[in-house]
């Protein structure tokens, strides 16, 4: 899978990019993440500008259409994209079923928004999915970014150091996770549940089943309703 990220600030993405399950599916030729100055495909050679005014009465600036246009073109001209996303607080709102999908594609282009935004007619005519992380505001959609891409990446088979790991996470089978302990069994009296320690493997799926549910319902009640 190829991820190729667009952005003003292409060095908020150096570090959750390059750590963990992320730079490990790198380095094994699961996933390759190219990131792409914008400021590269402007057309002020002096400045290097990608923003201007916005016309009408808005206040902020806005990130104009020529420099987007001109690196997804050439990005379109190199290979073939399944999406071409744009991360903004009015988009689809990001899930667990979403990266599970979105893990299947081959090269998608994530478009990190700055500044004000963007000039609608990106929107309109060279953006193909609008994805949100939460109902709030950030500075930029390079963390968003981040967040999109290790959930996808973590799944690509091979990722994790066992591949039947990401299958329990919380979300997945719209549950949230059961709670999990390691040694000691005994700290401080603080006791594991003795089920955990009884080596029967049913009883504990079991149990880890009902757990998941009784969280579910406890936190994210709106789960089993989907």
């Amino acid at each position: 899978m190829r991820i190729d990220i667009i952005t003003a600030v292409p060095e908020l993405l150096e570090s959750p990019l390059g750590h963990s399950i992320v730079k490990r599916a790198c380095d094994k030729g699961l996933a390759e993440i190219v990131v792409h100055n914008l400021h590269d495909y402007s057309t002020d050679l002096k400045h290097r500008s990608i923003d201007d005014y916005a016309f009408g009465f808005s206040a902020g600036m806005v990130i104009q259409i020529e420099p987007v246009d001109r690196v997804i073109s050439q990005l379109k001209s190199e290979r073939s994209y399944d999406e071409v996303i744009y991360t903004s607080p009015d988009g689809e709102q990001f899930s667990q079923k979403m990266a599970n999908n979105m893990s299947m594609l081959q090269n998608i282009i994530i478009l990190c928004g700055h500044y004000k935004g963007i000039d609608h007619r990106i929107r309109e005519h060279l953006i193909t999915k609008e994805i949100t992380v939460g109902d709030y505001v950030l500075t930029g959609g390079e963390l968003p970014a981040a967040i999109i891409t290790d959930a996808i990446v973590r799944l690509l088979p091979g990722a994790l150091g066992d591949d039947t790991s990401a299958l329990s996470d919380s979300f997945q089978d719209n549950l949230l996770a059961p709670p999990v302990y390691t040694r000691p069994a005994d700290y401080k009296g603080w006791q594991v549940p003795d089920i955990l320690l009884s080596g029967n493997e049913a009883a504990v799926r079991e149990w880890n089943y009902q757990q998941s549910v009784e969280r579910t319902r406890r936190l994210r009640p709106h789960l089993l309703d989907e």
